[in-house]
């Protein structure tokens, strides 16, 4: 390694006269001194160290060598190389280098083992090497290992010397220290992605925060209620149905009869009483339900408040009990649910038996009506068919004829009989009376029959007329016991019908009747059904996260008509 050469202090004498020409040669000496610092960049390493002796072999400017018996100069006086070096340092600050090359300069320099005091001075000695810092090659260096399998002192390969080139002097390839439009739009670029990133960041965390606020920690205190709070409930499950009598009915009621339709009214009317307050109020009566659920070891969201209040146990009442119907099938399912599976079945038969009396009691007030409708209809009948009958016998008591027709009709045949008499006894008299000497006695035999035909005509005549005048003839009663047989007739049709009424409406009462039957007994639970753990804290995350989402939808939309 060379040593730069200090001279502290030099006694030079010279003349007065010298120091003018000193002066006069300064600014030569200096722009001699910049033309050899600029061969040194284009000189390899021998031909700079050439160059050094060469100029340190020089003899001294005429100045020096006439101001050779001059007073002695005090103070630091560079050497040439000292001074070369300076001015390469100087003329490597006005190339405008950046920051990035200077720090790959001094990167490049400490790789080769070169001691360089600042980034300026590794440029300068890496060119004095004939190493040109910039070249992408030599930057690969840096990355790439050296090949070491290459014996030393071997001739390198071409086009791997790093020599600095020539640069014509017209041309200025200097970089510049500001930077081009597509660096600069690349650098804003960048610096656009990064703010956008930052802020992306920044909005994820704060949607990570609330959504940890406002979903996940409300989920795990639903969880943790779930898993370790909520008191197991069991449940009994029941199925019943509600059938109509067999009938043979036809029609549209028939064709429905035996479907679930029959009696679907009665299904549905049968599940709003299970579910009544009527209904939660009798099983308490009967079976307890407030004592059940007001014991000490539920938790407190299950367990009613001692003294509850109808609405709140039957708010309980509710959440426990669930009824469904299915139309398709016709069956009723019930699932009743309590802190006790005895309890719970016990309550589910509890409610089996009044749905069955209330099945009955409904069939029952239907079929009652109609029987009361018909038989009343049926002894109205009967007591008008009575007053007939006793206004006939009336009549026929009064006029002392059972059949006042019969008698008239009697009077009329023996009339027509006297009258065929006395018409043949007329045409025997005008016989008699055609002969010449008739005989008297004949004649006068025949005369006395006529006679007595036409007194038994004219008295049966008079009996016809009496019959059909006046109130009480026989015409008269005749007419009203007639119109006595007619109304006796009508009621006995009525009466007919009344009966025929009643056997029908006793047949359809039958028919409908409604009976109760269990399918699936109610049996106690040996596991709690309930609560159902992972699936409540399941739908507890997904209420949250709807709640959420709709808040944050809206806030997001107000927000916007307010900006906007």
């Amino acid at each position: 390694m060379t040593t730069k050469p200090r001279a502290k202090k030099f006694r030079i004498r010279r003349s007065p006269a010298a120091a003018g020409s000193r002066e006069a040669g300064a600014a030569p000496a200096a722009q001699g001194a910049a033309a050899v610092a600029a061969q040194a960049h284009a000189r390899p390493e021998p031909q700079a160290a050439g160059a050094a002796a060469a100029r340190a072999a020089a003899p001294p400017p005429a100045a020096e060598r006439d101001g050779a018996g001059a007073a002695p100069l005090s103070g630091m006086v560079s050497s040439a190389r000292e001074a070369s070096m300076e001015t390469d340092i100087e003329a490597i600050r006005r190339e405008g280098l950046t920051g990035r090359q200077l720090r790959l300069a001094r990167r490049m320099a400490q790789k080769h083992n070169l001691d360089a005091t600042s980034d300026f001075e590794a440029v300068r000695m890496l060119r004095e090497r004939g190493i040109d810092p910039f070249a992408r090659a030599n930057l690969l260096e840096l990355v790439v290992p050296q090949n070491k399998a290459q014996p030393a002192g071997a001739p390198q390969a071409p086009g791997s010397v790093q020599l600095p080139q020539t640069v014509p002097a017209a041309k200025t390839n200097l970089p510049s220290a500001e930077l081009s439009p597509a660096e600069r739009r690349n650098r804003e670029i960048q610096e656009i992605q990064r703010d956008i990133a930052r802020r992306r960041r920044r909005k994820l965390s704060l949607l990570a925060a609330r959504l940890a606020f406002f979903v996940v920690l409300p989920t795990l205190a639903a969880g943790f209620y779930f898993y370790s709070v909520a008191t197991p409930m069991y449940s009994s499950k029941s199925e019943f149905l509600v059938l109509k009598a067999d009938s043979a009915a036809g029609g549209v009621g028939g064709l429905l009869s035996g479907t679930q339709f029959a009696t679907s009214q009665d299904s549905i009317a049968v599940q709003s009483y299970l579910m009544s307050k009527e209904a939660m109020l009798r099983l308490d009566r009967e079976a307890g339900f407030k004592a059940h659920f007001t014991q000490d070891w539920l938790d407190p969201i299950q367990r009613l408040e001692s003294a509850p209040t109808n609405e709140e146990a039957y708010a309980t009442y509710s959440r426990n009990v669930k009824i469904g119907y299915d139309p398709t099938e016709g069956v009723v399912r019930m699932e009743v649910s309590a802190a006790d599976p005895e309890a719970a079945a016990e309550f589910s038969r509890k409610l089996i038996s009044y749905a069955q009396e209330k099945v009955n009691s409904l069939s029952q007030q239907k079929r009652a009506d109609q029987m009361s409708e018909a038989e009343a209809a049926l002894d109205e009948a009967e007591a008008q068919r009575r007053a007939a009958q006793q206004r006939l016998v009336v009549l026929q008591q009064q006029g002392s004829v059972l059949d006042p027709e019969g008698v008239v009709a009697s009077l009329r045949q023996q009339i027509g009989t006297f009258e065929i008499q006395l018409e043949e006894k007329r045409l025997e008299l005008a016989a008699l009376q055609d002969n010449a000497r008739p005989n008297r006695a004949k004649v006068s035999g025949a005369e006395a029959d006529i006679r007595r035909l036409e007194a038994v005509i004219a008295s049966l005549n008079n009996r016809m007329v009496d019959a059909s005048a006046g109130e009480n003839s026989l015409a008269n009663l005749r007419i009203q016991i007639q119109m006595a047989q007619a109304d006796l007739a009508t009621r006995d049709l009525m009466l007919q019908s009344a009966l025929q009424q009643v056997e029908t409406t006793r047949l359809e009462a039958n028919r409908q009747v409604r009976y109760l039957t269990t399918a699936v007994e109610p049996v106690p639970s040996q596991e709690p059904s309930y609560p159902r753990k992972f699936e409540n804290t399941v739908l507890a995350f997904l209420i949250f996260s709807g709640i959420y989402l709709m808040c944050s939808l809206t806030a997001s939309i107000l927000r916007e008509q307010v900006s906007s």
